[in-house]
C-alpha cells in the first residue's frame, strides 16, 4: 500500500461530507469540512462571483436542498492531487438541480483534519 493511503482516505473522506453537506444543504457538515479562512470563487457567467465561507453557508442556507426533492446524486471524485503532507487537491462534480458543477478544491490539514481552503468551481444548467 502506498505511503499516501492514509491521507487519500482521510481527504476521500471530507470529500463525502461535501457531497452529502451539499445534497442536504446541511450547513454544520459543510462549516466543518470548509477552513475558516475558506474561500469560493467562480466566473461561468464571465464575471468573477467570489465569495466567503460564511456568504457560502447563507447561500446554501438559502435554498432548497436537492435532498428534499428526491433529486439524483451527481458525486464523483475525480482526482485527489497530494502536494504535500499537508496539503492537496481534488477535482470533483456534483449537482444541486439544475446546476451541474465541476469543482477544484484546494484542501488543507489543520489541527489533524483535512479542509476545504479554497473552491473554484464551473456550472452548467441543465433544465
Amino acid at each position: 500500500m502506498p505511503k499516501s493511503a492514509p491521507e487519500f482516505a482521510e481527504i476521500a473522506s471530507a470529500l463525502i461530507d461535501y457531497f452529502d453537506g451539499i445534497y442536504e444543504s446541511d450547513t454544520d457538515r459543510l462549516d466543518r469540512v470548509f477552513h475558516p479562512d475558506g474561500r469560493l470563487s467562480c466566473v461561468t457567467d464571465g464575471d468573477l462571483a467570489a465569495m466567503t465561507k460564511a456568504e457560502y453557508l447563507e447561500l446554501v442556507r438559502g435554498r432548497a436542498a436537492p435532498a428534499s426533492s428526491g433529486a439524483e446524486r451527481f458525486d464523483k471524485i475525480i482526482s485527489i492531487d497530494m502536494a504535500g503532507p499537508g496539503a492537496a487537491a481534488a477535482k470533483v462534480e456534483c449537482a444541486v438541480p439544475p446546476k451541474y458543477f465541476t469543482d477544484l478544491l484546494t484542501l488543507i490539514k489543520t489541527d489533524g483534519q483535512w479542509r476545504i481552503i479554497n473552491k473554484t468551481f464551473h456550472y452548467v444548467v441543465h433544465e
